[in-house]
């Protein structure tokens, strides 16, 4: 009676996952915040897969981590294939649900540019339904769930608008403020996301003046412009987030230099998308409503 040779295991898809993730992202830390889970089980996935194959992918220092020739050759291959993977799995998700589209995007974004716009968009595409994620940073789309990002990029993507960015307060602090020298007598409003802001205007605007702004600093700049509106500051406002709030004239921009920053609005997809695709339908109309008006 023949007897079956034992059959060789597979190697698990979790710790190939983790490997890849942390020989493209070149450490263990990056690797953990794009799987969600934490920098141990990053380690511990990889340890077990070279248990398994009994040969090390990382060289491990002090300093970090750097790939074997074994993990440099294997790398080229797993990535495509995780790419491959995504790609079906996105395809899978149109399928299965054709009219759903996930958009991730900064939480400023999602609030004061995005929320706005969707009671036109639901009125003109019916049927449609948008889930929106708020994140701090543009995620992978090949490695995430999500159909379009919306972030202020310098390369990635389709320019909505730039981001010019300007001073901007409340009608009652408005008479207080002539030139920028006045902004060292009154609170200025800081945000943790665009921190640099300040001086980078000031670099425009006043240029060799000693200027050091003061004031709150606040981790959400959705709390910076309620403080802004209810009079507590001078905010460093950017023009594509709060034009409802100048056009109405509850914040006003005091002073008349604006600068634009490199990264403007936009908005990407993972490339190879059907532009009949529900989510490319809505991109279109996104693009069309920052359009000017004829």
């Amino acid at each position: 009676m023949a007897v079956a040779p034992p059959r060789p295991k597979s190697l698990p898809l979790n710790a190939l996952r983790a490997f890849e993730a942390a020989a493209r992202l070149k450490g263990f830390a990056a690797a953990a915040e794009e799987l969600g889970v934490s920098p141990g089980a990053i380690s511990a996935h990889v340890k077990a897969l070279e248990a398994e194959l009994g040969a090390p992918l990382f060289q491990r220092s002090p300093k970090g981590v750097t790939l074997t020739n074994l993990g440099l050759r294997a790398l080229p291959g797993f990535t495509q294939a995780f790419d491959q993977m995504g790609q079906a799995v996105q395809d899978m998700r149109d399928a299965a649900a054709p009219k759903v589209v996930h958009i991730a995007t900064l939480p400023a974004i999602a609030q004061f540019w995005l929320s706005p716009r969707l009671p036109q968009l639901r009125a003109e595409m019916p049927g449609i339904e948008i889930s929106i994620t708020a994140l701090e940073q543009p995620p992978n789309l090949k490695r995430t769930p999500y159909d379009l990002c919306l972030f202020f990029d310098a390369s990635q993507g389709d320019t909505l608008a730039d981001d010019t960015v300007f001073p901007v307060c409340a009608p009652s602090l408005a008479s207080a403020l002539s030139s920028p020298r006045d902004l060292s007598s009154v609170p200025c409003l800081f945000d943790t996301t665009w921190e640099d802001d300040w001086s980078r205007w000031l670099e425009t605007a006043a240029p060799g003046q000693e200027i050091a702004p003061r004031g709150p600093v606040y981790s959400l700049y959705a709390l910076a412009v309620e403080e802004a509106l209810n009079g507590a500051g001078v905010l460093m406002g950017h023009a594509a987030l709060l034009a409802p709030h100048l056009a109405s004239g509850r914040l006003i921009a005091p002073f008349v230099a604006q600068v634009t920053l490199p990264n403007a609005l936009r908005l990407w997809s993972m490339p190879g998308r059907s532009t009949a695709s529900v989510s490319q339908q809505v991109a279109r109309w996104l693009h069309k409503t920052c359009e000017p008006s004829p």
